[in-house]
């Protein structure tokens, strides 16, 4: 069964593109349909080419896809499905994307530089999206850019049980490793009943991207501290974060983040460090070269398949998180 019917005889469908499949399959079997067959091309010049093997006619589409690496050729694959699915008549498109290309940037810091996030939000909807869906956004002002419903879903809760679930919550601290990551470390601080901790960054004004100091601002002395944010790509901040709380007398660093982004370096920065463990969930694949030991990788499949099922029944996407 590749669909299935409600009232009305309105008709769920999934599809996936290809850069994280098993996350489709997961979030298929949590609704107990299956992935519609989809055939795929890619052309010597570097086109994609999508075709579905079945109507999707009248259908309540969902796309997922993880804009992970080759990134822009997972967001262009996305964008022509999305597309696809408009011109065979879909009745409701709605754009699954687990990790949000570009979310990063989401403002202009200087002139003459581009607000990528809004452009890739602008692309969808042209493309034919009524609808979004994310896990933990960059910034939460991203939902504002796309012209229709967004669902933004949070981790969260499935990061901080495994947590809970590891360390006695008295000794917890949670820390934000810079200040703009103080609300995401204050859900945290709220969900586990901890103290907060923030590090603060002092900039090398000669040198670009060079930190200078890390402060501490809170007391982390003795505590385990459990560092929160939204992605880890290179791990150069959180390793950086993380040696600053051990001069500080942390007893036991841990790291959670809902995007494992796992960029150059990261995995062997992470291993050899003093961090115990680093928490992350499968909105983005993680190939086995950026795998590491202290690496444990949560599914969010639960989470999505809840999400669309509320969407797809005209439930409430927030009362998952009450």
């Amino acid at each position: 069964m590749t669909g299935m019917k409600a009232t009305g005889q309105k008709n769920l469908m999934l599809f996936s593109g290809r850069t994280h499949p098993s996350l489709a399959e997961e979030v298929a079997k949590e609704l107990g349909i299956d992935v519609v067959p989809t055939r795929f091309d890619t052309f010597a010049n570097g086109e994609i080419f999508v075709r579905y093997l079945e109507s999707v006619r009248g259908s309540d589409a969902f796309v997922i896809q993880c804009h992970s690496d080759p990134i822009n050729e997972s967001i262009m694959e996305q964008l022509i499905m999305v597309d696809a699915l408009k011109r065979a008549s879909a009745k409701r498109i709605t754009v699954v994307t687990p990790f949000f290309g570009y979310a990063r940037q989401d403002k202009k810091h200087r002139g003459r530089e581009p607000i990528s996030a809004r452009l890739m939000t602008d692309l969808f909807r042209t493309a034919g999206a009524d609808r979004m869906m994310a896990v933990d956004l960059h910034t939460d002002q991203i939902q504002g850019f796309f012209d229709g419903p967004v669902d933004h879903l949070f981790a969260l809760p499935i990061l901080a049980d495994h947590i809970a679930g590891r360390v006695d919550q008295s000794e917890i601290t949670v820390v934000s490793p810079d200040a703009g990551r103080v609300r995401t470390a204050d859900r945290w601080a709220d969900r586990l009943g901890a103290p907060l901790a923030i590090i603060h960054k002092r900039r090398d004004p000669d040198v670009a991207n060079q930190v200078r100091v890390h402060e501490v601002v809170g007391e982390v002395k003795g505590r385990v501290c459990v560092l929160v944010d939204d992605m880890i790509d290179t791990g150069g901040t959180i390793v950086k974060a993380s040696e600053a709380l051990f001069e500080q007398g942390a007893a036991k660093v841990l790291v959670a983040a809902t995007h494992g982004v796992l960029s150059g370096p990261a995995a062997e920065r992470l291993q050899n460090s003093r961090i115990s463990e680093v928490v992350i969930t499968n909105s983005l694949p993680v190939p086995e070269e950026r795998s590491f030991e202290k690496l444990t990788q949560l599914s969010i499949a639960p989470l999505v398949a809840r999400a669309i099922s509320e969407v797809f029944t005209d439930g409430s996407v927030t009362s998952l998180f009450e």
